[in-house]
C-alpha cells in the first residue's frame, strides 16, 4: 500500500490500524480534486488487499477542523463541466469509501460541514471531540448534498431531524450530534485520538474474517427486508463456520488464553 499523498497522512499502528488523515490544515482540510482522487485510491487499494489492516480511523489535521466540505476557492469560477467532472471524482471516492472492506471510524476533530459531514456519515461510526461542530450547509449555496447526505442521515437521525437538519442548513454542536446519534461518543479534545484508537485497537484485537462479515450483514441490514437480511446473516455466519480463526477462538476460550487470529 503505497503511504506517501500530497493531501492525505497515511500512518500504520500497532500493524492492523491504519490512520489516514486528511491533510490540508490551511484550507480547513477542504477537499479539493486531488484530494478525491486520492481518496479513490486510498479506499480502491484497500479494497484490493487491505494488507493486515484491520480498521481505519479518518480524521483532520489540526484541532480546528476534520473537513469544510468541497474547496469552494477551486470551485471558484468554474464551467458546469468543470464543476460536474469534479463531482463524478468525489463521487467514485464516495463508492470506494462504501466498499471499504474494514471498518471506518470517524475521529471528528472539528468542525464537519458539508461534504465534511457527509464524510462522518458515510464512517461505520463516529467519535467527536466535544468542541466539534456540524452542518450539511449546502442548500445555502445553491445545491444540496450529493455524498450520500439524503441517504445516510435520515438513517442516523430519522426522515424528520434529517430534513430539519438539510432544509435550514444550520450548524449543530457535538452534543446535539450525539443525542440525536451522528456520534457515538464525546470526547476531550486531547483525548480523542486516544479513545478512538483505544476502541479500534479493541475491533483489531477480533477476528478479521468476522470484523468484515459483519460490517456487511448489518449494512444489509439497512437496506433489505429482515427475512432478506436473516438470510444474508446466515450465508456469512455459515462462511466462517470453516475458518481457523473460528477453531482458533473456540480454543483459547478453553485453554483461557487471549486468541490469535490471522484472518484464515
Amino acid at each position: 500500500m503505497r503511504m506517501d499523498y500530497e493531501t492525505f497522512h497515511l500512518e500504520r499502528v500497532d500493524d492492523h490500524v491504519l490512520i489516514v488523515m486528511m491533510d490540508r490544515p490551511e484550507v480547513a482540510n477542504a477537499k479539493n480534486t486531488a484530494m478525491g482522487l486520492e481518496q479513490i485510491e486510498i479506499f480502491q487499494s484497500l479494497y484490493r488487499d487491505t494488507e493486515g489492516v484491520r480498521v481505519v480511523i479518518l480524521t483532520g489535521r489540526g484541532d480546528k477542523a476534520f473537513c469544510a466540505g468541497g474547496d469552494l476557492k477551486e470551485r471558484n469560477n468554474m464551467t458546469n463541466h468543470q464543476w460536474q467532472v469534479q463531482h463524478n471524482i468525489f463521487e467514485q471516492g464516495v463508492m470506494a469509501f462504501r466498499m471499504c472492506p474494514v471498518p471506518v471510524i470517524a475521529a471528528v476533530n472539528g468542525a464537519a460541514y458539508a461534504g465534511g459531514l457527509e464524510t462522518v456519515l458515510q464512517c461505520d461510526f463516529a467519535y467527536a471531540a466535544a468542541t466539534a461542530r456540524f452542518a450539511l450547509t449546502e442548500v445555502t449555496l445553491g445545491i444540496m448534498p450529493g455524498a450520500m447526505g439524503t441517504q445516510n442521515l435520515p438513517h442516523a437521525v430519522g426522515e424528520r431531524r434529517a430534513k430539519e437538519i438539510i432544509l435550514t442548513g444550520r450548524p449543530f454542536t457535538a452534543q446535539e450530534a450525539y443525542d440525536w446519534g451522528v456520534v457515538n461518543k464525546l470526547c476531550e479534545p486531547g483525548k480523542l485520538m486516544d479513545e478512538t484508537l483505544e476502541t479500534a485497537k479493541r475491533i483489531a484485537a477480533n477476528a478479521p474474517l468476522s470484523i468484515r462479515a459483519a460490517k456487511r450483514s448489518i449494512s444489509v441490514a439497512t437496506q433489505v427486508d429482515r427475512t432478506s437480511g436473516f438470510q444474508f446473516e446466515l450465508q456469512a455466519y455459515n462462511r466462517l463456520v470453516g475458518t481457523e480463526d473460528r477453531l482458533e477462538g473456540v480454543r483459547a476460550f478453553n485453554e483461557k488464553r487471549k486468541p490469535q487470529f490471522k484472518g484464515s
